[in-house]
C-alpha cells in the first residue's frame, strides 16, 4: 500500500516514477500566493518537494515583496531556511530581529515561536525545508503586527 502512496504522491508533485530517482521538471508545481490567514503583504510560495516514505521534510521557494511577511508561527520539527536574494528579517519571540542576506542559513529549533519576511524596502526569497511530525509541519498563530514589524 505504501509504494501505491508515494507513488501517487510522487505523479501529484509532477515527479515522473523512476528505477531510483526522480527528477520533478521546474514549472511542473504550480505558484500559490500565501494566505492573507497566515501572511501579511504579497508572498508567492513555489512548492519544491513533498514529503514521502524516505524524507519527512517538505521545500518550497518563498517569495516576500518588501513590507511582506508571516504570522508568528512555530515548527514541531524546526526549520531551515536558506535565503537566496534580497534582504529580509526574522524574529524569535522575545529577541529582537535579525537581517538575513543571500546565502544565510537559519536553523529555527522545534517550538520556537517566530517570523520571517522581506524587510520594508526589500524583497526576499529563501527556500524553506520544514519536518514533518504525525502529518503537520506548522503551528500558525497570530499576525505579526505592524508595529511589532517597524521594531
Amino acid at each position: 500500500m505504501k509504494p501505491i502512496i508515494a507513488a501517487a504522491i510522487s505523479l501529484s508533485l509532477g515527479m515522473a516514477p523512476a528505477a531510483g530517482q526522480n527528477i520533478s521538471p521546474n514549472g511542473s508545481r504550480p505558484s500559490t500566493k500565501g494566505p492573507a490567514e497566515y501572511f501579511t503583504g504579497s508572498v508567492t510560495v513555489d512548492p519544491l518537494f513533498g514529503a514521502n516514505a524516505h524524507m519527512p521534510s517538505t521545500g518550497g521557494h518563498v517569495t516576500f515583496e518588501p513590507g511582506a511577511r508571516s504570522a508568528w508561527h512555530t515548527h514541531p520539527a524546526g526549520q531551515i531556511l536558506i535565503v537566496t536574494f534580497g534582504t529580509g528579517w526574522v524574529q524569535e519571540e522575545g529577541y529582537s530581529k535579525r537581517e538575513i542576506k543571500p546565502g544565510d542559513v537559519v536553523w529555527c529549533p522545534p517550538g520556537v515561536k517566530h517570523w520571517h519576511g522581506a524587510t520594508a524596502t526589500n524583497s526576499m526569497g529563501h527556500i524553506a525545508i520544514t519536518n514533518m511530525v504525525d502529518g503537520k509541519n506548522v503551528e500558525w498563530m497570530e499576525k505579526v503586527s505592524d508595529e511589532q514589524y517597524a521594531k
